[in-house]
């Protein structure tokens, strides 16, 4: 996948064996640790990165998620969780991403 954001792309320059090790940890986690589908795994990390106020990782996880299969519809609901767990500004700026991301 090409890098979405040019600050990861000189990570990967300045700091080549701690992107390599990050890779490794990331394809560990999420692909040998457990038993979740791709599509539940990626909506997760959409709700996570929307709640913890991480655009760039919202923006990288949501066009993942499509890759797999995951529909607008359900990153929609995903973004919706964060009213009652987050609060609602908290999803607006998750949604903004998202929207911003259709524009494109």
């Amino acid at each position: 996948m090409k890098d979405l954001h040019k600050i990861f792309s000189s990570f990967k320059e300045d700091f080549p064996k701690v992107y390599s090790d990050h890779e490794d940890l990331g394809k560990e986690i999420h692909g040998k640790s457990g038993p979740l589908p791709d599509k539940v795994r990626w909506l997760i990390k959409i709700a996570i990165s929307g709640a913890s106020h991480h655009p760039l990782a919202l923006e990288t996880h949501i066009t993942k998620a499509r890759e797999t299969g995951v529909t607008d519809e359900e990153i929609k609901h995903a973004l919706l969780l964060l009213i009652q767990t987050t609060g609602f500004p908290t999803f607006m700026e998750a949604y903004s991403v998202f929207k911003e991301m259709k524009k494109v």
